[in-house]
């Protein structure tokens, strides 16, 4: 073949494979495009800012894998799905069931929280792993007892885009609590006193009005009387360490008592502890300490029928 032939048929195949091969990379340019635009959006759909007590935070409109290394219980409440939660919750007799197959992690797992892929993480502002934690999902911290009970359960709402239904509640619960502390004053009279105690058997506590055990219900929501001792000594800290020979002091009327009901109640056979005038009268009302330390939705809700049952003698 005539050499000036070939030279127009190598430059034809030239041109047609230039534009092949220009073809396949645009091809292959708007693939990966069109292929990562919806990742990069999906980023950026359902995010909600949530004003933390640290400033605004980007959060899940709504979170799908939690970890709550506090209040677990009242994402519980609301319905939120944990995929790992602290020990003390987990042992808590009210949740065990509920969380069966969730991890237990705390603020040093980072391993562990990593592997969980949560895509929201509730911390308490005293943990020390939180700017760590951050950088696995959007941690939210709040200070415990900065809220009270109510307000904190609505900022949860809040967090989870739940505010309506945790609004709804406590609109309800602070109704049947006020109605029951209404009945029980109408029946006992306006001035007799409750004093919320709690023992490990070795150490006894006397509590203010805001350190869960059912203080929030009894004092708050109910408008029952602490005793004035009570009142000089537990009020302001939230509690106060007694010995077992002051108890007669800080007794009241009525005594809700808080105890391990698995462990040692030998000082309840004790003269002492007889001779109170609340145990005297069968006025004791005990409740497990273990499903008692919590003030969310579900513990309030158990510890309100409890009352109402030892007040009233009902459901």
């Amino acid at each position: 073949m005539n050499n000036k032939l070939l030279i127009p048929i190598i430059l034809l195949l030239m041109v047609i494979s230039s534009a092949c091969g220009s073809q396949a990379s645009n091809k292959e340019s708007a693939y990966t495009k069109n292929a990562a635009a919806p990742v990069a959006d999906s980023k950026e759909l359902g995010k909600v800012t949530y004003q933390s007590e640290s400033g605004p935070v980007e959060v899940p409109a709504n979170p799908k894998r939690i970890v709550a290394l506090t209040y677990a219980p009242n994402v519980l409440a609301l319905g939120g799905t944990l995929v790992g939660v602290d020990q003390w919750t987990q042992k808590n007799p009210l949740f065990t069931k509920k969380l069966e197959g969730i991890e237990v992690v705390s603020d040093e797992s980072l391993e562990k929280i990593t592997a969980l892929n949560p895509d929201l993480i509730i911390v308490g502002t005293e943990m020390k792993n939180n700017a760590e934690l951050s950088k696995i999902a959007p941690t939210v911290a709040y200070t415990w007892g900065k809220r009270d009970y109510l307000a904190q359960q609505l900022e949860i709402g809040k967090l989870l885009n739940k505010e309506k239904e945790a609004q709804a509640w406590i609109d309800d619960f602070k109704q049947r609590a006020e109605a029951a502390g209404k009945e029980i004053k109408s029946r006992l009279g306006d001035n007799f006193t409750v004093s919320v105690l709690e023992t490990d058997t070795k150490t006894f506590y006397v509590f203010g009005d805001k350190w869960a055990r059912g203080t929030e219900i009894l004092y708050q929501a109910m408008g029952l009387h602490m005793p004035e001792r009570v009142k000089k000594d537990a009020l302001g800290p939230g509690y106060h360490m007694l010995s077992q020979e002051v108890l007669p002091e800080y007794a009241g009327d009525y005594i809700v008592l808080s105890r391990n009901l698995e462990g040692d109640k030998s000082f309840m056979d004790s003269e002492l502890w007889r001779n109170i005038p609340a145990v005297k009268n069968n006025r004791i009302i005990e409740i497990d300490t273990k499903a008692s330390s919590y003030s969310d939705p579900i513990t309030l809700e158990y510890l309100l029928g409890i009352f109402k049952k030892g007040f009233l003698g009902k459901e």
